[in-house]
């Protein structure tokens, strides 16, 4: 089956830091840009970044631009999402799925691919 694995959440304090990673299980991204997207209890899915095929072109939404880093490793088939200082609100099941998602609004619900079983973030004192 084609979908992405995602690892690395977990429970994390304020202003903490985890390594999200999303694998690919059953093909390769190479082709594919790449985005992550969150949901919180409660509320709808958001997209949070996106990575174009070649890693050069990169977008982050407002609430996390400076806190998250997403990068991508073709080789091993996985991309990344650095989450640093985190706040109670980043709390929520994070997922990963590939296609066009430079508009992080629009690609919540239309165009992704390969969605995962996302991984749980819970950022808490």
């Amino acid at each position: 089956q084609q979908q992405f694995v995602e690892s690395g959440g977990g429970l994390a304090q304020p202003g903490g830091s985890l390594r999200l990673s999303c694998a690919a299980s059953g093909f390769t991204l190479d082709n594919y840009a790449i985005g992550w997207f969150r949901q919180a209890p409660g509320k709808e899915r958001e997209g949070v970044s996106c990575i174009s095929s070649s890693g050069i072109y990169i977008k982050y939404a407002d609430s996390v631009k400076g806190r998250f880093t997403i990068s991508r490793d073709n080789a091993k088939s996985t991309v990344y999402l650095e989450v640093n200082s985190l706040k109670p609100e980043d709390t929520g099941v994070y997922y990963c799925a590939a296609g066009p998602c430079s508009d992080l609004v629009y690609s919540v619900k239309y165009g992704m691919n390969y969605w995962g079983q996302g991984t749980q973030v819970t950022v808490s004192s």
